[in-house]
């Protein structure tokens, strides 16, 4: 991966393939997935084969409708059982219409995130497979700029400086997940070995001690609920995007997005003072979703309850390890007014048909929604079997796609207890269960009806 900058800068990707044929028939033809062209901008795309150009060809029609994204690579000869073959593709990342999770690309910072922005081959019988996967053991490079500042998933194993640039590579082993890149021209701020690290593009102005003390904090908090994240990330890094649009599409406004092992936050998220309570919330909370929207991969039925909800239970887990029952009681009481709030300009639907492509208003309904039914799991489980639960569940199905069966499993396991019903009733019914706002308002003494 190579960063040109300029005006209208952009990231050159090349990826290289030694394939063997191992099954027991020829293949005229590989499959390959690619970055979306309109989200990533993806321009310039380019193949070979054992050094030949060869042109990309559309899928038959029966797959393009689950496969948008997927190309096929003519082979011309036939490649036969036990040959080799050398495969190459390129593409450019231009002008994104993304700007969130996925990518980001300014003039002096970028990120890629750990889905969507490399090529993924399909095995010959793509659609029996669920999703296609990367190499076992892979090796890449990341070209910048001398002055720029590199984040990367996988061992470091080397850099060569070459004029006003410099070439990082990076070792992905076979336990280790997709990649990741941030890198820009930073100002780096850091007071203490295993703590939260700043990088910004201009020197912070408020002290960082105070909001460094704090998201560490969280972030130890949730390695402990959840388990550890990854043995090469020792501490949270909290990275300004000058190109990250604000939250639920808006294109201002504060916006966070994860990449493992931190967070990335807008310049607009920034100007609320990293000492301030929104950006630590805002922050918070991207860090969990680490977790439920990195390490495992939410299924696609799931992905808003899971995903997101998840992390919005993490922190009520996290309120409650600072402040006691009181702190999660009053985190409960928070999603609650949410959830009312959010009903007088959306109309609900059942929460397990949350989607991503719902509204702003829906999405905040869902979420708040999402949280509270997993405090009512914790309350049904035990706080003890709960986090063994999700601990499992990260454990068990790091770097694969986990839904809502794979969920109910583990905590029926870990608790010993059937959750059949909670999960008919939260995720098909509307509403929130009357015992479960009894419990929460009554004693505080709420009057928010249902």
């Amino acid at each position: 991966m190579e960063f040109v900058p300029g005006e209208n800068p952009e990231l050159k990707i090349r990826t290289e393939y030694t394939l063997a044929n191992i099954g027991n028939s020829e293949l005229t033809f590989v499959d390959v997935t690619l970055p979306d062209e309109k989200l990533f901008g993806r321009v310039d795309l380019r193949a070979e084969v054992n050094g030949r150009v060869t042109a990309f060809a559309n899928l038959p029609a029966e797959y393009q409708q689950e496969q948008p994204n997927a190309l096929r690579i003519p082979l011309d000869p036939a490649w036969k059982q036990k040959q080799m073959r050398q495969v190459e593709i390129e593409y450019a990342f231009r002008a994104p219409a993304d700007g969130g999770k996925q990518i980001t690309l300014g003039d002096e910072d970028f990120h890629l995130g750990s889905r969507g922005w490399f090529p993924l081959l399909e095995p010959p019988k793509h659609f029996m497979s669920p999703y296609p996967k990367r190499p076992i053991n892979t090796a890449y490079t990341v070209r910048v700029p001398a002055d720029f500042l590199v984040l990367a998933r996988g061992k470091a194993a080397g850099r060569k400086k070459d004029g006003s640039e410099i070439e990082y590579r990076f070792d992905l082993g076979k336990r280790d997940l997709t990649p990741c890149i941030v890198a820009g021209r930073y100002v780096a701020w850091s007071a203490r070995p295993n703590a939260a690290i700043f990088w910004t593009l201009a020197p912070l102005k408020d002290d960082p001690a105070p909001a460094e003390k704090r998201i560490t904090a969280a972030w130890s908090i949730l390695e402990d609920e959840f388990g550890p994240l990854d043995a090469n990330i020792r501490a949270p890094h909290v990275v300004e995007s000058s190109k990250l649009r604000g939250d639920f599409g808006a294109d201002a406004g504060p916006a966070t997005a994860i990449f493992p092992g931190g967070v990335l936050v807008n310049p607009a998220a920034l100007a609320q003072g990293i000492g301030s309570e929104d950006f630590l919330d805002g922050v918070t909370l991207a860090l969990a979703r680490d977790w439920f929207d990195e390490e495992i991969y939410p299924a696609p039925g799931a992905a808003v309850v899971m995903g997101e909800g998840l992390p919005e239970y993490a922190t009520i887990e996290i309120e409650e390890a600072r402040n006691g029952e009181p702190g999660r009681r009053q985190r409960i009481l928070h999603y609650l007014e949410e959830y009312d709030e959010a009903r007088k300009n959306a109309a609900e639907k059942p929460l397990g048909a949350a989607t991503a492509s719902d509204s702003g208003d829906e999405r905040r309904l869902a979420l708040a929604k999402a949280a509270l039914f997993f405090a009512a799991l914790e309350d049904a489980c035990g706080e003890a079997q709960m986090q063994g639960g999700l601990k499992q569940l990260v454990a068990l199905f790091s770097g694969e796609e986990a839904g809502y069966d794979d969920l109910r499993a583990e905590l029926e396991l870990s608790s010993g207890k059937n959750l059949a019903e909670m999960f008919r009733v939260w995720l098909n019914q509307k509403g929130i269960p009357e015992e479960f706002r009894a419990r929460y308002q009554t004693q505080t003494g709420g009057q928010t009806g249902n």
